[in-house]
């Protein structure tokens, strides 16, 4: 539910004929804005006319910066109230919506907050406005006690192909980006900060370049180890792209004639030198679970497979790790000290469900 696609403005809703007319206290936009572009503009256009206060829920908020998602909260704001008269903005109210991934539950805890964070409750007379999709009922099903309005769709814009352009270098045009978002973007492209999302970008396209000749789109298999011990579970940094320098799970792709548990225990003992024995390590585990969020890699279809490995305590302390083959180290992370903004893909979310934390 954190990552609803961008093929289409992301606040999917249904049309009621009874309520095209009805004026509300509060109506809300859910979207990731990245960027920010017309299409989103005029759904804002729109609620201000049928609204005294728009609540904007900008998803996937504390992240690291990634192809998927190149800018922070407070620069989509910026593009987001740039756009308006200081009037107008003051009665667009931008908040910061965490991903939860793999868990429904969490994520709509998350959007109640953070309405409840402006309107002071739930019960106040609020709708939902964005552009219908065909899965729309879906997303009502999560909002019944709340109206919805659709907005039609502004050109078929998309925030993909205008954050892939300008990723690899392309500068955005007037016609899809209002100029409070152009004037971030192109701030945004002299810093070193674009440049290393720019280099990934330009690998990511050689990547999956490799595979235009196949005659479906790949589908990768991944494993991926969540070993914990004593309050501490083990990370590795990465040590190529994409998502040089995250912290990561130990993990990788499949081999040709190996099982998927094989895989994560080649992995895991590849990248962290992990100083425990293989059966014991083979009798450690606990639990897995299968990931496989559409758009969870930037390297294409990918869904990983993830094994729950727990270490019984141990006087002596934790095990020794170094790191080895695609880590530049491995190490013992304190649970307490997980940071999201730090985490490769959805490996926060896998630990988050996995863990039950």
């Amino acid at each position: 539910m954190a990552n609803p696609a961008e093929t289409t403005i992301e606040s999917p809703v249904g049309l009621k004929e009874q309520e095209d007319i009805k004026h509300y206290r509060y109506l809300i936009f859910i979207g990731r804005f990245q960027p920010f572009h017309r299409g989103h503009k005029a759904v804002i256009d729109e609620a201000l006319k049928r609204t005294n206060d728009v609540i904007i829920l900008i998803g996937s908020a504390n992240l690291p910066r990634s192809l998927r998602n190149p800018f922070t909260v407070a620069e989509r704001t910026a593009m987001i109230k740039g756009a308006y008269s200081a009037d107008e903005a003051a009665r667009i109210h931008c908040v910061a919506l965490d991903d939860a991934l793999y868990n429904d539950t969490r994520w709509l805890k998350y959007v109640q907050a953070a309405v409840r964070s402006v309107t002071g409750d739930l019960q106040t007379d609020i709708g939902l406005i964005g552009h219908s999709k065909d899965n729309s009922s879906y997303y009502l099903s999560l909002f019944p006690h709340w109206a919805s309005i659709s907005v039609p769709s502004y050109h078929n814009l998309s925030a993909t192909p205008i954050r892939d352009s300008y990723l690899m270098g392309a500068t955005p045009t007037s016609e899809r980006t209002p100029e409070s978002t152009r004037r971030i973007l192109n701030d945004f492209k002299k810093t070193t900060d674009y440049q290393q999302l720019h280099e990934e970008a330009g690998f990511i396209d050689k990547y999956k370049k490799q595979w235009e000749s196949a005659p479906y789109p790949p589908t990768f298999m991944t494993a991926d180890a969540l070993v914990v011990q004593s309050g501490h579970i083990l990370l590795v940094e990465r040590r190529s792209m994409p998502g040089r320098s995250l912290w990561a799970l130990p993990g990788g792709f499949l081999n040709p004639k190996e099982t998927l548990f094989d895989a994560c225990i080649r992995e895991l003992r590849e990248e962290t030198r992990l100083k425990v024995p293989k059966p014991v390590l083979r009798g450690s585990r606990h639990s897995q679970h299968t990931f496989d969020d559409p758009y969870r890699s930037a390297r294409g279809r990918t869904i990983t497979q993830a094994f729950y490995f727990q270490l019984k305590n141990d006087p002596k302390g934790l095990p020794k790790v170094k790191g080895g083959d695609d880590a530049a180290q491995a190490f013992w992370l304190p649970l307490a000290e997980l940071d999201a903004k730090m985490m490769f893909e959805d490996h926060y979310a896998i630990i988050m469900k996995m863990v039950g934390l």
